[in-house]
């Protein structure tokens, strides 16, 4: 059989494992009340995961650079449904800004709160502008503002039963074509979340850590960076956001959606030439 055939039948094989034992144990009713701050909070995943909230009665504070946009979707989580809601703008590519954001979100909703801490990457309107940032910059958002967050978090969650939820990619778990920043920043996060998550459970203490590995999604700016040069079908930002809500709120160690991304991972370890093949294979490109 060829490589590829190889693949598909592997990949048929993990998804019926995966369909078998899968297991939802989501309780909308949990997140009524539920204290949660979400970062990169304007625009694309983040704005879809502050609706979630929303609907599901959540206590909420919004953090991103664009502070009109901000005030839009603090209105309308109002009106889905949000009990109490609150936002401040903050530049994630400063160092202090992250700290400044919990102790914003700590005074908001309460000394002592359990909140689940939603870290999505809030690159403001300069992901708008290139799909080619400089690597510091995005080592700074994608990384380094993630880790702050959760180091400036970790006291008030230690003594709250809370959650950190980190919205990840596929890029950091297989590397990809021409993603070679974004695709470092996201493997950093993997190797140092995961690590965390050992230590805290470790040290008994009952923070969850849930990693939140996300396909090509139809934001505007994935839209944008990938138009013409990948062939393959951008899932909705909405599902992606409920996927990242229900996650967090069953305190998983990791969801992936499109849920089929799981089982490329489990076959391109298995299988890492003949997966890197098929992954190449859905680029538009031709060697100069």
């Amino acid at each position: 059989m060829k490589p590829i055939g190889k693949v598909l039948c592997a990949t048929g094989a993990v998804a019926r494992l995966i369909t078998f034992f899968w297991k939802d144990d989501f309780n909308p009713e949990s997140l009524s009340g539920a204290r949660v701050l979400v970062t990169g909070a304007s625009a694309g995943i983040g704005e879809q995961i502050a609706y979630h909230y929303a609907r599901f009665g959540a206590e909420i504070v919004l953090t991103d650079i664009r502070e009109a946009v901000l005030q839009k979707v603090v209105e309308k989580c109002l009106t889905l449904g949000a009990k109490k809601i609150f936002y401040i703008a903050a530049d994630m590519s400063s160092p202090s800004e992250p700290e400044k954001v919990v102790q914003f979100a700590v005074q908001k909703l309460g000394l002592e709160f359990s909140c689940r801490i939603t870290l999505v990457p809030g690159f403001g309107a300069m992901e708008m502008k290139s799909c080619f940032l400089d690597s510091v910059f995005f080592i700074q958002v994608n990384f380094f503002s993630y880790v702050a967050l959760a180091t400036a978090a970790l006291p008030t969650l230690e003594k709250n039963r809370g959650a950190l939820v980190v919205v990840s990619s596929l890029t950091g778990k297989i590397p990809t074509p021409f993603t070679t920043s974004y695709s470092a920043t996201k493997f950093a996060l993997d190797g140092f979340f995961s690590s965390l998550r050992h230590e805290l459970i470790m040290q008994k203490k009952d923070v969850s850590v849930t990693l939140c590995i996300l396909g090509l999604i139809d934001t505007e700016s994935a839209l944008e960076c990938t138009r013409g040069k990948v062939q393959l079908r951008a899932s909705p930002a909405p599902e992606a956001a409920l996927s990242i809500v229900r996650g967090g709120a069953t305190r998983a160690h990791e969801i992936f959606y499109p849920r089929w991304l799981q089982q490329l991972r489990c076959l391109w370890a298995l299988f890492p030439s003949s997966g890197n093949s098929v992954l190449r294979s859905f680029y538009n490109y031709s060697s100069p």
